[in-house]
């Protein structure tokens, strides 16, 4: 839900009041169903009161706090998020950081995430009668037009050999799945297992290799013409070196499921899954199958978040209750897509951040508590006439000023 706060100009008219927060009100009906308006009572202005909860009963929407309660929930949010931000941790909003201490499931994406993002070329092994430098040059001169991690070490390996790239007549990309162009009149495709499979590309032979890859833990890439392999490129990335504390962390931190949704083949991913503890792994999985996994987490634990650092996480990371990208290897659209950043692409963040965010909750709810006991205290010994200016004082600015250390307490690290 979109909360947005109206702060009313000191000694408005109550009457210039209602019509702000109902133009506030057109304005939210034409860009989403899902909203509330918060209008911030400073008691400056005659009336206000009396005005909002008119409009209280007219737009259910609409709630009126007293500015105590909403310095003391500023304080707090506010100090949470410069927290974080110290922390190397970005929150684009209020709203994620106090959501992400209520996560129960986290879903990662592998490459990138999980591992290093580093990938480089282990063995290349050609098949029907190409020799290594042939697959290469050829692999390398389509992937030099991909932004893919594999499509970078396949590109970087190549320049390591002082290989020639050639000139592309054609390139297609096929979303999950690898790349189809022409170099020369030829037609070529080059990507995952799951590509050359629906092609009808695949030979016995084929299947004997890539088991041996993907026993190793490594991904394998292939490169085709005219209905036969030309070679396979095994590809290896390491696992980042925080990766099983970090989802330990987690655990310990709350998160009831760890998940890795993963393009990649199930063998590897089950390898990496097992070696790190992630609970629960998809593998073969194309953006849109992310997307629906997400949807599935959605629907068995209400709240998910997801980790990512690619353009194909974008869809998913935008269906997450709350997008998480990797701030240093990710894609601009990864980091535009998602509403926190982790700059130092640091996992172990993520269990700081949901302390953080429940550290920062019950900070905001004490001050609720404090500023509502305080006036509550005064309106009881204003009935028999006990209270003194000077009480009025206190509920007011003494109010103010506790919350507003209170909160601060949100900017000292666990």
């Amino acid at each position: 839900m979109e909360s947005i706060t109206v702060a009313m100009p000191a000694y408005n008219e109550a009457e210039n009041i209602a019509a702000m927060v109902a133009d506030v009100i057109e304005v939210m009906d034409t860009l989403t169903d899902d909203y509330e308006v918060i209008v911030v009572d400073d008691g400056s202005s005659d009336g206000t009161g009396q005005v909002v909860k008119s409009l209280e009963r007219q737009y259910p929407r609409v709630r009126l706090v007293s500015h105590e309660v909403n310095q003391g929930y500023g304080a707090a949010v506010f100090s949470g998020l410069t927290n974080a931000a110290r922390n190397g941790i970005l929150i684009k909003g209020g709203a994620y950081l106090e959501n992400f201490g209520q996560l129960k499931a986290l879903a990662f994406d592998k490459t990138g995430t999980l591992t290093e993002g580093k990938p480089g070329v282990q063995k290349i092994i050609p098949l029907n009668g190409s020799s290594e430098d042939e697959i290469l040059a050829i692999a390398a001169s389509i992937e030099s037009r991909s932004e893919h991690p594999l499509a970078r070490a396949i590109v970087d390996y190549a320049q390591s050999k002082n290989i020639s790239f050639q000139p592309l007549a054609s390139f297609e990309s096929i979303t999950g799945k690898g790349v189809r162009a022409t170099i020369d009149g030829k037609t070529y495709l080059i990507g995952n297992h799951r590509l050359f499979e629906e092609n009808g590309w695949c030979e016995k032979e084929i299947h004997g290799h890539l088991t041996g890859i993907e026993r190793k833990n490594h991904s394998a890439v292939m490169l085709g013409h005219e209905k036969k392999v030309l070679g396979i490129i095994s590809i290896a990335d390491a696992i980042r070196q925080d990766a099983d504390n970090a989802i330990q962390n987690l655990h310990r931190a709350g998160i009831q499921k760890t998940i890795m949704l993963t393009g990649d083949n199930y063998q590897t991913a089950e390898a990496i899954a097992q070696e790190i503890g992630i609970d629960e792994f998809h593998a073969e999985l194309l953006p849109e199958d992310k997307v629906e996994a997400v949807k599935n987490l959605l629907t068995q634990y209400k709240q998910v978040a997801m980790v990512g650092d690619g353009i194909n996480d974008a869809p998913a990371l935008a269906t997450a209750t709350m997008g998480i990208s990797m701030g240093t290897s990710g894609t601009d659209v990864a980091l535009e897509t998602s509403d926190i950043a982790l700059m130092k692409d640091d996992l172990s963040k993520l269990a700081y951040l949901k302390r953080l965010s429940r550290k920062t909750v019950c900070i905001v709810k004490q001050n609720i508590f404090t500023a509502l006991f305080l006036k509550g205290i005064f309106v009881i010994l204003a009935i028999p006439g006990l209270a003194t200016l000077w009480m009025a004082v206190f509920a007011d600015m003494g109010a103010s000023l506790i919350v507003v250390f209170n909160g601060l307490r949100a900017l000292k690290n666990d």
